[in-house]
């Protein structure tokens, strides 16, 4: 049993990021809410009444709570295509509401009918409408502005003021009536609306991140074609020049070809190396900068992180390797797993510099946590690459007695392969 409870959750929960989440968690709600306001106000009251045999109910609960079934199933079918149509994904099909709308006439009727013929208490009936009023009204209040929801709530609710009002004339009963209707209208439209419009504003708080790391990588991109630009263009024209007046030169026999060229291979290999500091500028991530960054992306993500590190002194390559391991491991605890607590810690003993990135969340059945790409992932093994071209080595694994928390480990010596102190 735990086994398929286990895959479940992964399969719906852990496999989407927490935008899916919180979607998937007010759907669900409104899913339970219609079907709990029909189990508690209606079909309770009225299995009641079916128990003691009274003929009335036996005739009509019977099709009344059927029809509220009906009116939870088809409510449940219809609340992600409404729920895509208020977010702008998709419009909604012609006549969706008809369904709907024809169930609740039905059981709106049958409620009357028992009023009239007193198969129930005041009471019940009361609750009973307000729960066949639910399933409708918390569609309803997605697909159309808040003023026509409340203008026709109000209609509504005249309409069943007077014909609740034929069997039971009581001030009391009228008024509890007109309550009823107008809370569920008022519960309907707040549930909805406040749930899809809290959708929308997460959306559009994901895709506006989307959007920030696109420029940031067009503006990085930018970046290193305007510096490549700026090395590349100069130099080649002068080596395009260059290489042109040796070639007259040549054709004529002087001797200065000779000394063209040289200065031609003396300019080609100073491009070589302006490149490769262009290059390696690039590729280089800066420790501190890495550090907090990562522990400003994940507090954002509302997971707790503690930062303890000294990159005081480091040689540049091993702030730069570390740098890109501190990126990684961030990454990977946002994509994978369901962290709430992250620790990094920074220390140098023994001419080695160690640093070790530890969450918890991690999911160890499938290897899917935060270090979703240690069984070999190309984001680990890209490190691994890293550290090895400075004699370091990554160790990554779950850890703990349910092996819930990831820990990643790297370790470089301070004296780079070559033996020369930096």
């Amino acid at each position: 049993m735990v086994g398929p409870i286990r895959r479940w959750q992964q399969r719906h929960w852990r496999e989407r990021d927490k935008a899916d989440r919180v979607e998937l968690y007010t759907v669900v709600t409104w899913y339970v809410t219609t079907w709990f306001f029909v189990l508690g106000w209606l079909m309770l009251p009225l299995t009641a009444g079916l128990v003691r045999g009274r003929p009335a109910v036996l005739l009509l609960g019977t099709p009344l709570i059927l029809v509220a079934a009906l009116q939870c199933a088809a409510a449940n079918r219809l609340t992600r295509p409404v729920l895509d149509h208020y977010l702008g994904r998709s419009r909604l099909p012609a006549g969706a509401h008809r369904v709907p709308a024809v169930l609740l006439g039905l059981a709106v009727a049958l409620i009357v009918a028992l009023a009239a013929a007193h198969g129930t208490d005041r009471g019940s009936l009361r609750l009973a409408l307000g729960a066949v009023l639910l399933p409708f009204g918390l569609l309803y209040g997605l697909t159309v502005p808040v003023r026509v929801f409340l203008r026709g709530a109000a209609v509504l609710s005249v309409l069943l003021v007077t014909a609740l009002g034929i069997a039971d004339r009581s001030p009391a009963g009228l008024l509890g009536t007109a309550l009823v209707t107008a809370f569920m209208a008022v519960f309907a439209l707040l549930a909805c609306r406040c749930g899809a419009w809290t959708l929308s504003v997460l959306w559009e708080a994901e895709r506006a991140r989307e959007v920030e790391a696109r420029l940031a990588v067009a503006e990085e991109r930018l970046r290193f074609g305007r510096d490549l630009h700026d090395v590349l263009g100069r130099n080649l024209s002068v080596i395009s020049l260059k290489s042109e007046l040796a070639v007259q030169l040549a054709r004529r026999g002087r001797p200065e070809a000779v000394e063209q060229m040289i200065e031609v291979q003396r300019i080609a290999q100073e491009t070589q190396r302006e490149v490769r500091a262009v290059v390696r500028g690039y590729r280089e991530a800066d420790l501190g900068a890495e550090l907090a960054g990562a522990q400003g992306v994940l507090a954002a993500a509302g997971i707790d992180c503690e930062v303890s590190a000294q990159t005081g002194g480091l040689p540049a390559e091993v702030q730069s390797a570390l740098g890109w391991v501190v990126r990684e491991a961030a990454t990977n605890v946002l994509r994978h797993g369901d962290a709430n607590r992250c620790r990094v810690g920074l220390t140098v003993r023994e001419g080695r510099a160690v640093l070790t990135v530890e969450n918890d969340g991690a999911v160890a059945a499938d290897g899917s946590g935060s270090g979703g790409s240690g069984g070999g992932g190309s984001g680990l093994a890209g490190l691994r690459e890293r550290l090895a071209a400075v004699g370091g080595t990554l160790e990554a694994g779950h850890v703990g007695p349910d092996r819930d928390r990831f820990r990643l480990v790297a370790d470089i010596p301070l004296t780079p392969v070559g033996g020369v102190t930096s």
